[in-house]
């Protein structure tokens, strides 16, 4: 990996142009989030779910140069961009397009982003379960074993949200 960002902005750049597709493509309900290591959105149109990811991992297995989970960010929305255009251009409908791609099933799609960074996907039945899953993220994302100070702060913001979405403070 090279280490250099491949898209200018960062994720909030991404996260206006991606709002801005999902109000063209009349997208039902949306949700993203992204960790150190990989990104998702997941989208539901005419009453299907559909989750597109992509992780470090995955592209370094196919041979992408990327270091930054913010290109991988950039990469899905700028994706999800060109079948907006395809669609308002006539081409095709939104719906046409994704109707082909494998979905989420029931309930999978809508995952608070909370509890996705946590690495969940599917909502916790406890607050002891958050605790754990954070344990087992923090001892990795702290930055006394190399992690990096803003992901582990992320992290905590999110555990504080997971624990108030269960019901335990």
């Amino acid at each position: 990996m090279n280490g250099r960002k491949m898209y200018s902005g960062g994720f909030e750049a991404y996260e206006r142009k991606l709002k801005t597709v999902m109000e063209k493509i009349n997208v039902e309900k949306y949700n993203y989030d992204w960790t150190r290591q990989s990104c998702f959105v997941e989208l539901i149109c005419k009453g299907r779910a559909f989750r597109f990811e992509k992780s470090l991992e995955d592209a370094q297995v196919r041979g992408e140069r990327i270091s930054c989970v913010s290109d991988l960010f950039a990469q899905i929305v700028l994706m999800l961009e060109d079948l907006a255009r395809a669609s308002s251009r006539g081409l095709f409908d939104f719906a046409e397009i994704v109707s082909g791609l494998p979905s989420l099933q029931e309930g999978e799609a809508g995952l608070e982003p909370c509890f996705a960074s946590l690495g969940f996907s599917r909502r916790p039945e406890s607050a002891a379960e958050v605790r754990e899953q954070y344990r087992r993220m923090a001892k990795v994302m702290h930055p006394d074993a190399g992690g990096d100070a803003g992901a582990f702060q992320l992290l905590r913001e999110n555990y504080g949200k997971c624990l108030e979405k269960v019901g335990d403070q």
